[in-house]
Parts: structure tokens; sequence; C-alpha cells
């Protein structure tokens, strides 16, 4: 194990580079000057000189990129031209915001994909099959927007037993805060419920039809032992690498979900920080996502391992 998480350790360096590399010209191509936006109606040369001047935008490209490297390896992610804040207290506010949201959704999306995708593999070919089949296609196409207004129609205006939207953290009040983000949590989890479940469906009958699922069969063990003992442990591999991806794109911020309940998550921050031409905002927040990205790849890696005992060698 340790073999492997040296390996993947070594790889990380390079990447973050390349992504650094893209993150930072990516950002210079798009159209407008934020020079400009930030000077305001009137548009004085004298004040957009300066702006340019405290933010190096008059400085070659290579240089900003170099400047820019060299806070990040300190810790420093630069400072939002708009908000006026560093850019690292931003990513802590919004960050536990959308961490939490997206663990909630993850445990939606494995409760229902997993236990859906075991039962359509056992009972394939059957009603239960085809009944699971239509609710993860139907959890598939429905749109994320379409089904939070929906749910916002009925459990929040109908019945009013949730807040339409808004956000409180579990510090504060952890009830509230439970009710401020389930009804999203599970918009997001749903869409994903579905993907997991065809996924944990085509790996449990592929493993149900295995060799050693015959021979635990034959020994006498009990039909749940060889399904959730035997089965399903090696049909875990792709669900763990679906979930870490899955994931990653929730910590990199649901947009339409958080803009329809008003979650102050990732998914804003950068929504705005990209419409203001907020260079520094979009950087940072990128590179965490790509540097957790790249984490949750590892412990994808680290996750098969334990799961699968054969790769351990």
């Amino acid at each position: 194990m340790l073999t492997v998480i040296s390996k993947r350790l070594t790889q990380l360096v390079p990447t973050l580079f390349f992504v650094s590399v893209l993150i930072f010209g990516l950002q210079h191509l798009l159209p407008g000057d934020p020079a400009l936006v930030m000077a305001g109606e009137e548009r004085d040369p004298v004040v957009i000189e300066q702006i340019r001047r405290q933010y190096r935008l008059d400085q070659p490209i290579p240089v900003q990129y170099l400047h820019w490297v060299r806070g990040v390896l300190s810790g420093d992610l630069g400072e939002s031209m708009r908000l006026k804040e560093p850019v690292l207290d931003l990513v802590r506010q919004k960050l536990p915001v959308t961490l939490q949201l997206a663990v909630m959704s993850m445990i939606v999306a494995l409760v229902l994909g997993v236990t859906l995708g075991i039962l359509s593999a056992v009972y394939r070919g059957r009603t239960l099959d085809h009944l699971v089949n239509v609710v993860g296609l139907a959890g598939i196409s429905t749109p994320n927007f379409w089904l939070g207004i929906m749910m916002i129609l009925f459990f929040a205006v109908e019945l009013g037993w949730l807040p339409a939207s808004g956000y409180v953290s579990p510090f504060e009040d952890w009830r509230q805060s439970l009710a401020t983000t389930i009804m999203p949590a599970f918009v997001l989890g749903n869409s994903i419920a579905g993907v997991i479940m065809r996924h944990t469906r085509s790996a449990m009958i592929q493993a149900l039809d295995s060799d050693y699922v015959r021979t635990a069969r034959a020994k006498g063990l009990s039909e749940g032992s060889v399904v959730l003992k035997h089965a399903m442990r090696n049909a875990l591999t792709p669900v763990i690498t679906l979930g870490a991806l899955e994931f990653g794109t929730l910590l990199s911020g649901a947009v339409l979900t958080e803009q329809i309940f008003s979650i102050p998550g990732f998914g804003k921050l950068i929504v705005d920080a990209v419409f203001n031409r907020d260079y520094a905002v979009v950087q940072g927040v990128v590179l965490v996502t790509a540097t957790t990205y790249i984490a949750l790849n590892l412990l994808a890696d680290i996750g098969y391992i334990l799961v699968n005992p054969r790769l351990r060698a």
C-alpha cells in the first residue's frame, strides 16, 4: 500500500503544476479587462492605471504567474478585486457550506444507489428490477432545477415542513441546518444515485455470475452472505471510483441548486467571480477544486486496496 501511495504522491507535483498553468492561462483568455470593470462607469485613466499596477496587470503574464505561484506556495491565494478580502478567507467561508452539502448529497446517493443497484442485480429480469431501472432512469433524467422547484412548492409552500431557502450553520443550530440543507442534498444526491445504481447493478451482475460466488453457494452459505459478503465487496471498486469523482464535482459547487435554494457555497462564489473578472478568486477556487480532485483520486486508490485484498500484492 505504501508503494502505491508514494507513486501517487510523486504524480501530484507535475499534475498540480500543469493544472496551475492551465488555470492561470485560461483565466487570462476571458474577454474583458478587469481594470475597466473595477474602475466603474467613469473609467478615469489614472484610476485604471493605478488598478493595473496594484494587481500587477501591467506586467507580462509569465511574471504574473510566477508571482501568483510564489504566493500560493506560501499560503497566499491573493486578494479579491471586488470584495477586497483575501481569497483564502473566502474559501474558508464557503468551503464548509459546500462540504456539508456535498457530504449529505453523497450519503443520499450512496444509500439509494447502492441499495437499489444490489436489489436490481439480485432480482434481475423480475418486476422489482424493472421498477428500480425506471426509478434510476428518472433520477438521471430529471433536471435538478425542476426537482428543486417542485420540492420547494410541495414541502415548503404546501406542507410548510421545511424552509424554502437559506442556510444555517450546524454550529449555530444543527436542526435548522439540517432543515435548510436536506432538500438541496436530496436534489443533488438523486441524480448521482441513478448513475451509481446503474454501475452497482452492472458490477453486481458480473460478480454474481463469477465462479467464486457459485462456489460459495455450493458450500451452503446463505444468499444474504453470498450477496453482501462475497459479491458486493468485489463489486464496490467501480462505485468507489464513481463516488470519488462525483464527490469532487459536488465540492466544485452545484451552481443551479445553490442558486435555487440560496446556498452561499462555492458555486455562487465562482459564478460571481467570473462575471466580475475577479481573477484571484477564480484561480484560487479552481485550484482548490483541482487539488481536491487529485486528493480524492488518491483516496479512491487506497479504497481499492482496502476493499480488494488481491490488489495489496
